[in-house]
């Protein structure tokens, strides 16, 4: 994100000159230093046995400011300018923290509106101003795209549907003027936790809707023998390609190819061939998927399968499968990638938090 801004990240000297401010008081002198000598900067979610929060790491997986948070949280979206970060609740939670990345102000936790509940994800606009969620109207099992005012507070000013059950993943296009939503199709309740209340009659899509207008422009659904793959998490590659990823919720024993992409002018969809043992891996589940605009590689995790696997955008041919245990964060980096697991494992590093689902690039 998939999960942060889709504009060019900041640069390093604008990022330290910001963060920097906030560094003589607040970070103690080896995450200090950490800052000074990193080349990219990540944030993601956590756990430990003492609760919640989300952290910003430098590459080498040095823990430079930490945020508490009220429960599990699931992904984490950066502003454009890097001023400032919102880590939401994992689903079927109903609260998102907007935070300081540089611990200078107090966060700021809201709660969804009465009868919603977020999904995990969300994505700013372009110029920073609005935070998109995506939500669910339980009662109604009706997705829907909550619109936050950033500078307000992140007071709700508005609402849209997600054209679809379920919206997950979120993505806004380089023109500013269309979104991309991952509609997973599975109805969930607050009450019922994470039950998934309609694996029979799931219908999952991807969604291109006016941001203006929440008018749809295209609706893409996978053949309907595979209905009961959620499709979940997406990235957008150099190419202007958005890519997907699917989690299996039907019978265990069917291998399914599991990503696919959306064309650049996201007028197609298509699952892509992954050879069959790398495939059978993932043991029908995709955690995470980002893209590397410099190498044109795709990152696909598995916690599931313990597996991480990349391959080429263009020939999808393999180019590593490492077996990790309960890996699912990954982030572009250099040429390659990061990851991170529920062990602690984040980078080279081996730390005592376990790492949620999700990396989101501050710096890179």
């Amino acid at each position: 994100m998939h999960l942060f801004s889709p504009t060019p990240l900041i640069d390093r000297r604008r990022f330290l000159a910001g963060f920097g401010a906030g560094v003589a008081g607040l970070l103690a002198p080896g995450a200090a230093r950490a800052l000074e000598r990193s080349d990219a900067l990540f944030a993601s979610a956590y756990m430990t046995r003492d609760g919640y929060g989300v952290a910003m790491l430098t590459e080498r997986g040095e823990i430079l400011h930490r945020t508490p948070l009220p429960d599990r949280g699931h992904d984490v979206v950066m502003a454009p300018d890097g001023s400032s970060a919102i880590a939401f609740a994992r689903r079927p939670g109903t609260f998102a923290v907007k935070f300081d990345p540089a611990g200078r102000t107090p966060p700021l936790t809201i709660s969804s509106p009465e009868g919603r509940h977020f999904y995990g994800h969300g994505a700013f606009s372009l110029g920073g101003r609005l935070v998109y969620a995506t939500e669910n109207d339980f009662d109604a099992a009706r997705g829907m795209i909550g619109i936050y005012d950033v500078a307000d507070r992140m007071t709700r000013i508005g609402e849209f549907e997600s054209h679809g059950v379920g919206p997950h993943d979120i993505e806004i296009m380089p023109d500013g003027r269309h979104m991309v939503i991952a509609n997973g199709a599975i109805e969930t309740h607050p009450d019922m936790e994470r039950v998934q209340l309609n694996l029979a009659t799931m219908k999952p899509n991807i969604a291109v809707i006016e941001i203006a207008t929440g008018a749809l422009v295209a609706r893409h659904a996978l053949a309907p023998e595979l209905h009961q793959l959620s499709l979940r998490h997406m990235a957008r590659d150099g190419r202007g390609r958005v890519w997907f990823a699917c989690q299996n919720q039907g019978d265990a024993t069917q291998v399914h190819q599991l990503v696919g992409h959306l064309s650049a002018d996201l007028s197609a969809l298509r699952l892509i061939d992954l050879p069959e043992e790398p495939l059978v891996s993932l043991r029908g589940y995709v955690g995470s998927i980002e893209c590397n605009a410099t190498s044109g590689l795709v990152a696909i995790t598995s916690p599931r399968g313990n597996v991480a696997i990349s391959f080429e955008g263009d020939s999808g041919r393999i180019v590593d499968e490492l077996r990790i245990r309960n890996v699912c964060g990954v982030a572009p980096h250099g040429a390659g990638f990061i990851r991170s697991t529920g062990e602690g494992e984040f980078a080279e590093a081996r730390l005592d938090i376990g790492f949620d689902n999700h990396i989101a690039v501050a710096r890179g």
